[in-house]
């Protein structure tokens, strides 16, 4: 009995890290694909379009920092998103919800494409959580 019950735990564990790492390296090339070119490979800001922004490029990694040492978690996730708030005319950042949600299949559903794009989503601010120094 305590054998089949340490499997169950070991068997939980792997699983659960490998998810958590699944749900990182999703996270690392969500950033990578989206994000790299304005805000750098690193998160720095310093990406290749950067330079061509009018308005400056924030440092990724520096969110936490400048909000008193937290991630706001949520709060991030509503700037990637960019859906839902009020943004004014010409807003830098791209609405990733929209985007996400139009490289979903047509037949999907869209409770399905939902839940896709809000992973993708969450994979990012959690990469960004990841990132900060």
């Amino acid at each position: 009995m305590k054998h089949a019950v340490l499997s169950s735990i070991v068997t939980v564990g792997i699983a659960l890290g490998g998810a958590a790492f699944a749900q990182s390296d999703a996270g690392a090339q969500e950033y990578v694909q989206a994000c790299a070119s304005c805000h750098g490979v690193a998160g720095h800001g310093d990406g290749p379009l950067a330079e061509f922004m009018t308005v400056e490029v924030p440092d990724l990694t520096q969110i936490a920092i400048n909000n008193d040492g937290v991630f706001p978690m949520l709060q991030v996730i509503q700037i990637i998103d960019g859906r839902t708030g009020v943004r004014g005319h010409g807003f830098p950042m791209p609405i990733w919800g929209d985007r996400f949600e139009a490289q979903m299949p047509d037949d999907m559903g869209t409770y399905a494409t939902e839940l896709m794009v809000r992973g993708r989503v969450l994979a990012l601010a959690t990469h960004l959580e990841a990132i900060q120094e």
